[in-house]
């Protein structure tokens, strides 16, 4: 992935991932029509106004940044469109240790596994995946979102308003759903992470803390990304499930999109933690019952009671006028099926 980079050093998690992930490509559960583009060759320009470019790509002005990349957004000049590109230094995520076995080249590696196999109108697509050997840079080219809403002091005062907020909710569990029907594990639904597109799509982002698993394993030790969407269960260091611990994080994200604010916050995330695990969920008391109800079954403390994506789905207040989530088929099941068929043709005609 870089000079001087030690394939040794890919460790146990990403390989792993990668495992879990080829094993689906062969059996055919891939949900992309088309593959991620993979450009081994990078060059880096600059012309004379100062505006530089990465390949045919023309940097107009960050848009983001995090603990791993900075977010930028470039415009293709082939086909004028407009993309978020996030830029990494291989040499610096390779010194970040995140894990006692891993490094920060490690999510990120799995994070690209992960989203060329996933195809979702309520998650961001990747496009295309820069990784020249002979450099130290490394971008993932990705849909351009127009914006995103963050909890403290998005919309109105208190939030963003039912309908609003139910409209969100629907995408994000839509979403979601998608993944942990394919073995896959958000690990960091917050607002922050929700981008929103020109017509309201809500789109999720941000893959660089998820998991893959097999069948039903989805038992994890290592923290979700962000300590205020933490479940309760994984405050106490022990492992947990992950499905579980991603319908808290949508239900403390559903709480901000309601209330404008996040429910449990301390000014150490020791106190932070134990608000989390220990303090009833604050509501108005003119609230909605409905939205009560699900803010209650999604903030539940204990991951054995708490509501499943499948039930919020199926809730009062999700289904309100707008009535039960689309149905998706997905890419692979498609395909499963069409396989399936022609498997049943094939034993007739024998």
């Amino acid at each position: 992935m870089t000079q001087g980079y030690d394939e040794t050093e890919v460790t146990s998690g990403a390989q792993r991932a990668e495992e879990i992930i080829n094993c689906k490509i062969r059996n055919g559960l891939i949900c992309r029509q088309f593959e991620v583009k993979e450009t081994c060759k990078l060059v880096r320009s600059e012309d004379e106004l100062g505006i530089k470019k990465i390949n045919e790509y023309i940097r107009e002005f960050k848009i983001g940044s995090g603990s791993y990349a900075k977010v930028v957004l470039y415009r293709n000049s082939i086909d004028g469109n407009h993309y978020a590109i996030k830029a990494f230094h291989k040499s610096h995520l390779l010194k970040q240790r995140v894990a006692p076995s891993e490094t920060a080249m490690t999510d990120v590696l799995r994070e690209v596994l992960i989203m060329k196999i996933v195809s979702h109108p309520n998650i961001v697509n990747l496009i295309e995946v820069i990784n020249d050997p002979d450099t130290d840079h490394f971008y993932m080219v990705l849909e351009y979102v127009e914006g995103k809403w963050d909890c403290e002091g998005a919309g109105p005062p208190g939030g963003l308003g039912e309908a609003i907020a139910r409209k969100y909710l629907r995408d994000i569990v839509s979403g979601l759903m998608y993944l942990h029907s394919h073995n896959i594990v958000h690990m960091d639904i917050k607002p922050q992470n929700l981008l929103v597109s020109r017509n309201g799509t809500v789109k999720i982002a941000d893959f660089s803390v998820s998991q893959v698993f097999e069948e039903d394993n989805d038992e994890l030790r290592r923290s979700p990304g962000t300590p205020v969407i933490t479940a309760p269960e994984c405050c106490l260091g022990l492992t947990y499930r992950g499905k579980a611990a991603d319908t808290w994080a949508v239900g403390i994200t559903l709480y901000c999109m309601i209330m404008g604010k996040f429910p449990f916050i301390g000014e150490t995330l020791q106190e932070t933690y134990d608000k989390i695990v220990n303090d009833p969920i604050d509501l108005p008391e003119n609230i909605n019952p409905q939205l009560r109800n699900l803010l209650e079954g999604l903030l539940c403390k204990d991951p054995d009671q708490r509501l499943t994506l499948n039930m919020v789905a199926e809730h009062p207040w999700v289904i309100g006028e707008e009535g039960l989530l689309p149905e998706f088929l997905c890419w692979c099941k498609q395909n499963s099926t069409q396989k399936n068929l022609r498997d049943e043709d094939t034993e007739v005609l024998a």
